[in-house]
């Protein structure tokens, strides 16, 4: 809510850039004449002038950044550009010289007199607006960025809206009031600069932090740290998100059997596969051309244990029915900020042996076309391209295929096997233990989600803590060392800092990943203060030792005996480590 209010107010604040003073006399011009045939078709043409230069700016920045190799420089060349056109304003006249040109001559033509049509006001809109875009402050600076970052989104969108409404505010405002509130903007005009030319500043140290390797994770943090945290708020508002897995009861008579297909009712959904930030192991498919296939789609992302236990099943069913008319497709939609990373998205998939095509939804552009909610979920897609069915979370497998089965038998495909894959999995994606033994929920180290946190004080927000451990009950945790929680992780500032967890599961995982690229952090892990031994998960040893060398999930216990209550905990080395959630099984 504050970043909108933020852009409300600097839309507001727009008008007392140089660069809008030329065109305000032929606005103040039209001030006694009717709002609905002069004010009104004014701020319609500006919006619309604005919408066009803020879109361009945002496609051609984002087209920019998701070029994989080059982008990560790109995105600092612009920032650096942007950071000098606000500290030096002569350098922003200079490069806008040509668009503000043209508004210039289109206000002079719109102001002549005599001229009292709806047209010569939405003329001078039109002219505003680009006089006001290419000048319009630091406030539009940084979510033009923003959408250059992590593509244009609903949150993007809704900022710039929010931004426009806020300029046409004030200079609806000057038609009512008049030459009082020129003259004020006049005198308004110092203190405008030297904030932006501030503003620049620190764009410009930021630059330079990046290039010199300081933060190598910047540019991927502030991609879901901005505006799409808060577009993933509004969204949760309206339909609450998990990665819980779920067992889907909508439909309670099983698949199967000769009237299999008519159970299988077609669902009201108009999904698309278009808006993916790109296509792994495929080039971009789209429903229409699958017409005649019958496509499973997987809602995925890679640290999410409930995906990795379910992968398994979606390779096999892939590799059984891909010649028989069944195309499976993965849509990995991160969660955390680190997932939005294609080479990381890149190495699980080759680390999962996933061969079937993957659409990289960053924008969750796909996502939405589903009204999907969770992580995993499964959609059944019909020959011809309706839903026929869904499942979320894991589990149901052997009634997942049936319904594959189905689907091909009904369009057509007289071969289609009725045995049911038997899958052996390993590591992190080895099925679940007895459920009624997993007595410990996955829980989130950043505090927009935490709870059970017992370190005393409790949780100091965004600034450097020294931690202490608490005294955990059953899925308490507690933070050891010096810390920076923020709302999706907490980074360790200095060596020799842990996370202490009361658990009781079979497995237990932690996402894990180092603040700098490349960087190795040692740790050591104990259960119930002594080393793990033959509990030890795949990521550590027998005593306990381990590295973080990439952003991921860490399988750290596997226990072979009894469940029961443990402490565990583990103790990093080395500082700069990021963790993100625990999950258990």
């Amino acid at each position: 809510m504050i970043l909108y209010l933020l852009a409300y107010l600097g839309g507001v604040l727009t008008i007392v850039s140089p660069c809008i003073l030329p065109v305000i006399p032929f606005v103040l011009a039209r001030a006694d004449r009717p709002f609905l045939r002069n004010g009104l078709p004014m701020l319609i043409g500006m919006s619309l002038a604005f919408a066009v230069v803020a879109t361009l700016a945002s496609v051609a920045g984002g087209w920019v950044v998701s070029a994989n190799q080059y982008g990560r420089g790109a995105a600092l060349v612009l920032l650096a550009l942007f950071g000098l056109t606000l500290v030096f304003p002569e350098l922003a006249d200079r490069l806008m010289r040509p668009l503000v040109a043209i508004g210039a001559r289109m206000s002079q033509s719109a102001s002549e007199p005599g001229e009292d049509s709806l047209v010569a006001p939405f003329v001078l809109g039109i002219a505003t607006g680009f006089l006001w875009a290419p000048c319009a402050g630091p406030v539009l600076g940084l979510i033009l960025t923003g959408a250059a970052l992590q593509g244009a989104n609903a949150g993007t969108a809704l900022l710039l809206l929010v931004y426009a409404a806020g300029a046409a505010t004030s200079l609806a405002l000057a038609l009512l009031v008049g030459g009082r509130v020129f003259a004020a903007m006049k005198r308004s005009i110092g203190a405008g600069e030297w904030i932006r030319r501030g503003v620049g500043v620190a764009v410009l140290a930021a630059v330079i932090a990046i290039s010199l390797g300081l933060d190598t994770g910047f540019l991927t943090n502030l991609s879901v740290g901005s505006t799409t945290s808060l577009e993933q708020a509004l969204l949760d508002r309206l339909h609450p998100n998990t990665k819980t897995a779920m067992t889907d009861t909508s439909m309670q008579a099983k698949p199967g059997g000769e009237n299999a297909s008519d159970m299988l009712m077609v669902e009201d959904l108009d999904p698309k596969l278009a808006g993916a930030q790109e296509w792994l192991n495929s080039p971009p498919l789209t429903f229409e051309a699958l017409k005649g296939k019958v496509v499973l789609v997987d809602f995925w992302t890679y640290s999410c244990i409930n995906c990795l236990r379910s992968i398994p099943y979606v390779r096999a069913w892939a590799e059984k029915y891909r010649d028989r008319g069944l195309v499976v497709i993965g849509v990995h939609a991160p969660e955390f900020a680190f997932e939005r990373n294609v080479a990381n998205v890149k190495n699980a998939v080759s680390t999962l042996k996933i061969s079937y095509p993957v659409a990289i939804d960053n924008d969750y552009k796909i996502w939405r076309s589903f009204e999907n909610q969770y992580w995993p979920a499964h959609y059944f897609i019909d020959a011809n391209g309706k839903v026929r069915h869904h499942h979320y979370g894991e589990g149901e497998y052997a009634e997942s295929e049936r319904v594959i089965q189905t689907l091909l038998a009904e369009a057509g495909n007289k071969n289609v096997p009725s045995d049911i894959v038997a899958v052996k999995a390993s590591g992190a994606e080895a099925a679940v233990s007895d459920g009624a033994e997993v007595k410990s929920p996955e829980t989130y180290v950043g505090y927009d989600r935490s709870e059970n946190f017992v370190s005393p004080g409790g949780v100091a927000k965004d600034e450097s803590h020294v931690y202490a451990a608490g005294e955990p009950q059953l899925n308490d945790w507690s933070l050891t060392g010096n810390w920076t929680v923020g709302p999706e992780r907490a980074q360790l500032n200095a060596p020799d800092g842990g996370i202490v967890y009361r658990f009781h599961a079979r497995d237990l995982h932690l996402v894990l990943g180092p603040a700098t690229e490349g960087a190795s952090i040692r740790f050591r892990i104990t259960i119930d203060g002594k080393p793990p031994g033959a509990a030890h998960g795949i990521d550590a040893d027998a005593e306990g030792n381990g590295m973080v060398t990439t952003q991921r999930l860490y399988q750290l216990v596997r226990a072979p005996d009894t469940v029961a209550d443990h402490t565990f905990e583990i103790r990093f080395l080395d500082p700069g480590v990021q963790a993100y959630a625990f999950t258990f099984g």
